[in-house]
């Protein structure tokens, strides 16, 4: 069986080695004995170890490629080639001789195969000794290099993920070695330093530069608690022979060495904290919404649940007697952990702490204080059975308490609370606390005082608008007042319909400019005083005349009105405006009018003169009255709205009340940047 594969090595033979394989680094001599134990094949790798071209050692006895032995001893490669047939498989260790006479040690295996036309040839391979040993020094090396060395060790692919890593960075790390296979590097570090450890991570797979000893300050998912500083070496592995690409890493933990950087780690970690926190809550003037932003805060990064909660005080202006028990009302929650940790945070809605309890201790030093979740906490902060059982089962050992302080008064607390698997709070940690205490203080307080004002400003406009209206047989009336939306303050929109003699009716609506209590207060001047002059039967432009008078004298810089007065025996309407979005008449025949020749300034601004417009209206006519909340959104413009109205007026409708409701529904959003008035009086002649 002659050599398939010519001594140039282009060709490949029955064994041949990959780029960058094992047998790259220790090369592998394969020849072949037949049954007369004579070589029959040679390959390239068994002349370079033997120093015979094939032309030189085929069909030459095997016996030439060993030692000699002793006078009158065995053939060393008859006996080689036997152990070969004898055994089917063997590997040892034999003296072997090179062309020059140079006598090495080699490693042989040896086993049989068929040849051609059915002949038995013994395939051997053979390597220097020297080189096996050194191979497997290697191989061994390493493999108690990653078993036993305390310094982590990690190999990462071009993306990132873990291939490999040691014991020692697992424990480091805080989590075992399969859960970091296949995932990124960033899903095991949490590093505060916007992303630079992963950036000179991927400058060092991609442009091929090594780092040495640097110094990074981070935590891991494994100890989300635990501020670590860790000196990292990585180099690419895309320049080792035979490597996939990536990057190899060496970690050490010098967080003791380095405790100035911990300490800096942990006040970013801090800092960022209180940024993500500050950006989080205030976002509304909503009491409960904002209580709910500061436990999202806390929860997970800070803490692994919290509760936030309103002091019920008798007297909030009182000085606090430690004799008398706390009640509070439960606002908001959140946590991590399983029930029954759900249950016990998320009620009950009122609370009563005990005189002595831990929530009495933090309310006389009006700081954050810390307390382990144990049997004198049960005993002397929680009343009910049922809870303290839910306290002591839902995982947390510690709680922190911090007061919610604003204005010198205690306005809530908030409570969060640590499982065994964090570390305890720190005075770090309580300081961090009483800062998030004192910023969402801050917005309570304010959320509070306008949820107060906002109340006062409701109370008194709905005390100012009429409670009833003015019933007419000539007159059916529809009419609707929708606040603004929570987010905005109450606004000055009125309405009224005033009875007149003769059968006449008078209708008016108007808008005070500005919000809060001043314009609820503004709105009440002007409609009583509306409501007076209309029963002296003033002119539309004449009355209009006395309330920018009333306006001016008030103080009232912008206000605007639209008065009517409706004639049932003749169906003769008078319509005076100060600046006011002008009525819409929808005739029986379904037309729809804009009744735009209405002219005028807002009250307020003096010196100009009003006029009246004067329309006559068939029976069965609807007369449409809006203040600007109906026609006006944010992104669209007035003829828009004016359109929408006229497109739901356009519909047919035997029910003004109807209508009112499908106006109202399909032209308001569900939270309405301003007050809303609408009023539809549909009109009967005298003697219809």
């Amino acid at each position: 069986m002659p050599s398939d594969r010519p001594s140039d090595g282009k060709a490949r033979g029955p064994l041949w080695s990959e780029p960058g394989s094992l047998l790259e680094h220790v090369p592998v001599a394969v020849f072949g004995i037949d049954d007369d134990n004579r070589i029959c094949y040679w390959g390239p790798g068994a002349q370079d170890l033997f120093g015979y071209d094939a032309a030189e050692v085929l069909s030459k006895p095997s016996a030439v490629l060993f030692a000699r032995p002793p006078e009158d001893g065995p053939d060393v490669g008859s006996r080689l080639a036997e152990r070969g047939r004898a055994e089917g498989y063997w590997r040892g260790r034999l003296s072997a001789a090179h062309q020059d006479g140079t006598v090495f040690p080699c490693g042989f295996r040896v086993f049989p195969v068929t040849g051609p036309e059915g002949h038995s040839v013994v395939m051997a391979l053979a390597s220097r000794s020297d080189e096996l040993d050194r191979v497997k020094t290697n191989l061994a090396f390493l493999d108690a290099l990653f078993e036993t060395c305390p310094i982590g060790l990690a190999m990462l692919d071009e993306d990132l993920r873990y291939r490999h890593l040691n014991q020692a960075l697992a424990e480091m790390n805080g989590l075992p070695i399969e859960e970091h296979l296949g995932r990124r590097i960033t899903e095991i570090m949490i590093a505060s330093d916007s992303g630079e450890y992963e950036r000179m991570l991927r400058s060092v797979a991609v442009e091929g530069k090594p780092v040495a000893g640097v110094l990074v300050g981070t935590r891991t998912r494994g100890h989300p608690d635990r501020d670590k500083v860790l000196s990292v070496s990585f180099f690419p592995l895309t320049q080792a022979v035979g490597t996939l690409p990536g990057v190899g890493g060496l970690v050490v933990d010098v967080t003791d060495r380095e405790q100035a950087i911990v300490e800096a780690t942990a006040t970013r970690q801090r800092l960022a904290l209180l940024n993500r926190a500050s950006a989080r809550i205030g976002t509304t003037l909503d009491v409960a919404a904002t209580a709910e932003e500061l436990v999202a805060a806390a929860v997970p990064d800070f803490s692994d649940g919290a509760v936030v909660e309103l002091v019920e005080w008798m007297d909030e202006h009182a000085p606090f007697d430690p004799a008398l028990p706390v009640i509070t009302r439960r606002i908001a929650s959140g946590t991590i952990l399983p029930p029954p940790a759900t249950d016990l945070v998320s009620g009950p809605e009122v609370v009563h702490y005990p005189p002595g309890s831990a929530i009495h201790q933090m309310l006389r030093t009006g700081r954050p204080i810390s307390v382990p979740v144990n049997e004198e906490f049960m005993v002397r902060t929680i009343l009910d059975d049922t809870r303290a059982r839910l306290m002591a089962d839902s995982g947390l050992t510690h709680l922190l308490l911090a007061p919610l302080i604003a204005r010198g008064t205690v306005q809530g607390l908030a409570t969060f609370g640590r499982s065994a698997a964090r570390p305890t709070f720190t005075e770090q940690d309580l300081d961090l606390a009483g800062e998030l205490a004192s910023r969402a203080a801050l917005c309570l307080d304010n959320a509070r005082l306008y949820s107060r004002e906002r109340n006062i400003a409701l109370t008194l406009q709905r005390a100012l608008l009429p409670s009833s209206l003015a019933t007419s047989p000539y007159l059916r009336i529809a009419h609707r007042y929708l606040p603004g939306g929570r987010v905005t303050e109450v606004g000055g929109d009125w309405y009224d319909v005033i009875a007149l003699p003769e059968n006449r009716v008078a209708l008016v609506v108007g808008d005070v400019m500005g919000h809060g209590v001043s314009a609820a207060a503004a709105m009440g001047r002007l409609r009583i005083t509306a409501k007076t002059l209309a029963r002296h039967d003033q002119a539309p432009d004449q009355l209009l005349v006395e309330l920018d008078n009333c306006s001016q004298e008030a103080g009232i810089e912008l206000a605007t009105c639209l008065y009517v007065r409706y004639d049932p025996a003749t169906g003769h309407t008078l319509i005076a405006s100060a600046g006011h979005p002008p009525p819409l008449v929808r005739h029986p025949d379904g037309r729809i009018e804009l009744i735009d020749e209405v002219l005028g300034v807002p009250l307020g601004v003096g010196g100009s003169p009003f006029r009246t417009t004067a329309i006559d209206l068939p029976d069965d006519a609807t007369l449409v009255l809006y203040t600007d909340g109906l026609i006006e959104a944010r992104g669209h413009d007035i003829d828009e709205g004016l359109n929408a109205l006229r497109a739901e007026l356009g519909r047919s409708s035997d029910s003004l009340e109807d209508a009112a409701d499908r106006i109202l529904a399909r032209l308001v959003p569900s939270s309405p940047a301003d007050d809303t008035v609408l009023l539809l009086a549909r009109v009967r002649r005298l003697g219809e």
